[in-house]
């Protein structure tokens, strides 16, 4: 445990950020894996899903728990599977 005091509010802080950025990144995969599986079942709102897949995505790299680039490839990813399965 830190002796100064901005270090014990910085500890502070990381949990709740940790819990924020987990609570996000479940529920990003929760998301994820409902439009593979509509992509795959050629379901008929799979395409619903999917865009709100990419917004869910869009929204966790602009609140900095993902990489702009891995949201690129995931977007890229399930873009590609939702085409070719037109």
């Amino acid at each position: 445990m830190p002796n100064i005091k901005s270090q014990k509010d910085r500890v502070v802080q990381a949990k709740k950020e940790n819990l924020r950025n987990k609570a996000v990144k479940s529920n990003l995969k929760t998301v994820i894996k409902k439009a593979d599986s509509a992509v795959a079942a050629g379901s008929a709102d799979a395409d619903k899903a999917v865009v709100t897949a990419v917004s869910t995505i869009d929204k966790a790299c602009a609140k900095g728990v993902l990489h702009k680039n891995t949201a690129a490839r995931k977007v890229s990813k399930m873009m590609k599977a939702a085409n070719a399965a037109k």
